[in-house]
């Protein structure tokens, strides 16, 4: 198998290692229903996709009016995440088979997610990822989430690594900025097909148009090995 050399990978988890939005749409939905919002739909989530769930709800109480603390909304929503996280998540086949690849070669990984340390655990535990992926950030233990730089960066330094050598793989502009604030390539698997063409997704070094259907374990682990990230 081909080296990586000195190259480290950062996977944001929801959307890109896991098809967590089913349940954090239905999580917040049930959040906004106790609030009195009860038509929050698929498409008003697709905004947010990519946001942390602190700021998401930090968001709707300006947009929706809540009057409830926003300590109070975390906790409900993150409680209603946990069960059905633990209760279903899909990961994606050819995103598992690349974690296998670069755990057979050595290569050092991290996740970085805007989720809370509690989902990101539950997780890992429950997709059986938690014994390749040991290095963890979650936005709620740096200063600022995506797309502020802050949760890869953390998670190049646990790694161990410099920025420069770091490939982070995302689904969401915002992530996708956030690898380009923090001086690392960037391959982007867009979760929502209509934002292939934001302006952040045009900076990653590899664009999928077509998402998860065009991603393929061997194809990224053969781009990387040929340093092409490096282009």
């Amino acid at each position: 198998m081909r080296t990586l050399g000195r190259t480290s990978v950062i996977f944001d988890l929801d959307g890109t290692l896991v098809d967590s939005e089913p349940n954090y749409f239905e999580a917040g939905r049930r959040t906004l229903a106790g609030q009195g919002v009860t038509d929050f739909t698929w498409d008003e989530h697709e905004r947010y996709v990519g946001i942390s769930t602190q700021e998401t709800l930090a968001l709707w109480r300006e947009r929706y009016g809540l009057t409830a603390p926003l300590d109070t909304l975390l906790s409900e929503t993150n409680r209603r995440y946990l069960e059905l996280a633990r209760a279903s998540t899909h990961v994606y086949p050819e995103m598992r088979r690349l974690v296998e690849l670069l755990a057979a070669a050595d290569v050092p990984m991290a996740v970085a997610s805007g989720s809370s340390p509690e989902a990101i655990e539950a997780i890992l535990a429950g997709t059986g990822l938690a014994s390749r992926l040991t290095t963890v950030v979650s936005a709620d233990e740096v200063a600022h989430g995506k797309p502020a730089p802050d949760v890869f960066l953390e998670a190049a330094r646990r790694l161990g690594a410099a920025p420069a050598d770091c490939v982070v793989l995302e689904d969401a502009a915002p992530g996708a900025a956030a690898a380009h604030a923090a001086g690392m390539r960037c391959i982007a698997v867009p979760y929502v097909a209509a934002q292939a063409d934001a302006p952040a997704f045009a900076r990653a070094h590899l664009l999928l148009r077509g998402g998860q259907a065009e991603f393929t374990a061997q194809a990224a682990y053969d781009w990387l090995a040929n340093g092409a990230a490096r282009s």
